[in-house]
């Protein structure tokens, strides 16, 4: 083991992470607190991680999955509402790591991951630190564990399409479950909470990014790999051809060479942006520039040319520098279908 591990004082990082990233964020659950705050999170990265354990962020573990955010960790802990002696239902164990803070508050978990060299890696890790309240399953956790059923609470930490029904119906009256809801890319954290037998009541938290809820009542399998073999990217140059001939006609002047090869543009609104699609090809990043800021061209443009970009080559995400309160009016419509009153437009 590296010197640097052995000489890092977590304990002295996992509490700043408690007082920044937690208690700053208004996680006031004195139970989430000293549940952080007991977990030794770098014990479930692989070694050469450790040293961003407390870092605000997620982080890689094996099979391509990710240990969630502290914040986030703590976040939907706090809204399972534990008190103690409960007994849990974790969907999607990945390290173990919530495992782990859910055992520091809850009688007995029970946690479900699909991925054998994740539940063995979390098994071993949680049976070394001596966590003898908590039951590890490699199986499907969209229909839950029902021979342990009802459950206090539900922790799901991956993103599904809509709340399984199976899961639901695991909830003892008055038990809570907290799961992402939504697409691949954005979800809903709701919080569910069963009030009689066939009534719910759900709440939203928060906005969250999870991995995919894979199952039987998630998402399927066969994840669309398409986009992500195609790894080249593309901006809006001249490409190789135009820059062998500006190498072959160098004694030309610079206005020449970008008119040759340039793609003149009459109107932004009828021009035939074909051989600029062309040029893009099956590129999957394309970087859309400017040499100013705020020039109506360039805008009314940008925006043809993303329609086009989400329209005929199938994108489906922008990412946009621009000011705050603009942007986050665009992003409420496009996650949320609606756009919040105000005395102003956007843009």
């Amino acid at each position: 083991m590296s010197s640097k591990y052995v000489l890092t004082d977590f304990q002295h990082l996992r509490d700043e992470m408690v007082r920044k990233q937690l208690i700053n964020r208004d996680i006031s659950s004195s139970k989430v607190l000293e549940a952080m705050s007991a977990v030794p999170r770098e014990q479930f990265l692989p070694l050469e991680m450790r040293g961003f354990a407390y870092e605000d962020s997620p982080l890689p573990i094996a099979e391509g999955q990710t240990i969630s955010q502290p914040y986030i960790v703590a976040l939907m802990i706090d809204a399972l509402n534990l008190q103690g002696g409960e007994r849990v239902l974790e969907i999607g164990v990945g390290s173990g790591y919530a495992s782990a803070v859910l055992a520091e508050i809850a009688d007995q978990v029970i946690g479900i991951e699909r991925i054998p060299t994740l539940s063995d890696q979390a098994k071993t890790v949680l049976n070394q630190l001596g966590y003898n309240n908590i039951k590890i399953i490699n199986a499907n956790g969209t229909i839950g564990y029902v021979e342990a059923a009802p459950y206090d609470a539900i922790l799901v930490s991956a993103g599904g399409p809509e709340i399984p029904t199976t899961l639901k119906k695991q909830l003892k009256i008055g038990g809570r479950l907290v799961i992402p809801i939504g697409n691949r890319l954005y979800q809903r954290l709701l919080r569910v909470t069963r009030i009689d037998e066939n009534q719910f009541d759900e709440e939203v938290i928060s906005q969250v990014h999870f991995v995919p809820l894979i199952g039987q009542e998630g998402w399927s399998d066969d994840l669309n790999t398409s986009s992500t073999k195609r790894s080249s990217s593309a901006s809006l140059s001249a490409g190789k051809d135009q820059s062998e001939n500006a190498v072959r006609h160098k004694t030309q002047t610079i206005e020449a060479l970008i008119a040759e090869a340039a793609q003149p543009i009459d109107t932004i609104e009828t021009v035939d942006l074909s051989p600029l699609l062309d040029r893009i090809g099956e590129s999957r990043l394309v970087l859309l520039g400017e040499a100013t800021h705020g020039t109506s061209e360039f805008y009314r443009f940008r925006a043809r040319l993303t329609q086009q970009l989400i329209e005929q080559k199938g994108f489906n995400m922008v990412a946009v520098e621009a000011d705050w309160p603009d942007a986050a009016r665009i992003d409420h419509y496009v996650r949320e279908h609606s756009t919040p009153p105000s005395e102003w437009r956007a843009f």
